[in-house]
């Protein structure tokens, strides 16, 4: 059984979406903090993501990259993302704080 990477870091990410690739990228965040600065993809706040887990039903089987402005809650959503069948979910290890600074 090979073991499935559960996160990546800030620099791994901008080397993904400087070379282009398309990403199931998944932000945690409130709204308005994604409004102020988001990399693109799905927004739905940690506290939501329960209860609207099921829009991202089409992503199950994909790369699901997962973050927050430090990475803490993004670590917590990719983990209940993988609890509910996600095998795919990823944290981005020090989150947006990181990539800004990468």
């Amino acid at each position: 059984m090979v073991a499935i990477e559960t996160a990546l870091t800030a620099a791994e990410l901008k080397q993904r979406l400087d070379a282009g690739e398309p990403l199931r990228l998944l932000d945690v965040r409130e709204p308005d903090e994604f409004a102020d600065f988001n990399l693109g993809g799905v927004n739905i706040p940690s506290g939501e993501l329960p209860e609207r887990v099921e829009e991202l039903k089409d992503w199950q089987t994909d790369e699901v990259i997962v973050v927050c402005y430090y990475g803490a809650l993004s670590d917590y959503a990719s983990r209940y993302l993988r609890r509910k069948g996600f095998a795919d979910a990823k944290n981005v290890e020090g989150g947006l704080e990181s990539f800004l600074s990468s």
